[in-house]
């Protein structure tokens, strides 16, 4: 059989959250063969058909822009994390 996943991620180092990244990878069969990475800022391929696929991601304005949308979702989910950890320190 086959196995395809994706993982979507959030990540950050710093308190005041200016360095966030999200990253959105496709993998099949454990590779990753596609990844959106906000610091790019569009759709990476890494095999030929994530290649392909990559391009035609990126040909799609609205699907880029809701990729680029969820900095800021990254933004508020990770603030409210803060918050909960600096409270219980």
């Amino acid at each position: 059989g086959y196995f395809y996943s994706r993982w979507r991620k959030c990540i950050w180092s710093s308190h005041d959250l200016s360095d966030i990244v999200f990253i959105d990878n496709y993998i099949f069969n454990k590779d990753v063969h596609i990844q959106f990475n906000s610091t790019v800022g569009k759709y990476v391929g890494y095999t030929e058909h994530g290649v392909y696929n990559a391009q035609r991601y990126n040909n799609n304005t609205g699907q880029l822009q809701s990729e680029r949308a969820q900095v800021d979702i990254c933004k508020q989910n990770a603030d409210i994390y803060q918050q909960t950890i600096t409270d219980k320190s």
